[in-house]
């Protein structure tokens, strides 16, 4: 029990910094301060190595070692091609099984400008907003098909993020809009608005990747 729990751990915080953008695309990574960083022994950081590897955040290199997967072009048009065609949906046939309160808070977070939430924090709230509608779906293959494709998400919205100095507060008044429909009940409106933010989020994506070249394959 011991193992597999200091194999989760150092699965978990070798996860979060690549999906997080500690660890950049295309960075190599040394097995040895994997483990000085996590403070794990040798089975542990590979076992996590492996999975991460079968998730497609790492690749391991022969001669070379541990690079972490580049964000492609092809790739970053693969997840908004399933987004834009999963998330409206979603948002149009299955929102009002969100309860009234998750809307407000939502509602609340996001009429306010110039909040002064960390990076990370805000980051996180996005996840949970995306994640709302495809919840409400109940749909099993939604939901699997969302899961594969949230880490590498992740990785696209924090470059984003940081490449663009607006690129925070743009998201923020696209999420208002998307929500203050869904107050309304207008279903078909608020899809058009997660259509016009996914729209949004893949230009910033492909701003963000071109710039840094030696980020992508």
């Amino acid at each position: 029990m011991a193992k597999e729990t200091l194999k989760q751990q150092a699965y978990n915080i070798i996860k979060d910094k690549i999906i997080s953008c500690e660890y950049l695309p295309n960075t190599l990574l040394n097995e040895e301060k994997l483990r000085e960083e996590v403070h794990a022994s040798r089975t542990p950081v590979r076992d996590a190595l492996s999975r991460l590897e079968q998730e497609n955040l790492i690749q391991i290199l022969p001669k070379k070692g541990i690079m972490v997967a580049p964000l492609s072009i092809r790739e970053i048009n693969m997840i908004h091609e399933a987004r834009m065609l999963m998330e409206p949906y979603a948002v149009e046939n299955y929102a009002e099984r969100i309860p009234e309160e998750c809307l407000q808070y939502y509602y609340k977070i996001f009429r306010e400008e110039n909040r002064q939430d960390s990076m990370r924090a805000f980051y996180e709230v996005d996840n949970e907003f995306h994640q709302e509608f495809i919840d409400a779906t109940k749909n099993d293959y939604f939901q699997s098909l969302y899961e594969r494709i949230f880490n590498q998400n992740c990785r696209l919205r924090i470059l984003s993020g940081v490449k663009s100095g607006t690129r925070i507060e743009e998201t923020r008044k696209e999420h208002f809009k998307i929500i203050e429909a869904c107050m309304a009940k207008k279903w078909t409106e608020a899809a058009a608005a997660m259509r016009d933010h996914l729209f949004h989020s893949k230009q910033a994506s492909f701003e963000a990747i071109i710039e840094e070249r030696d980020m992508i394959l």
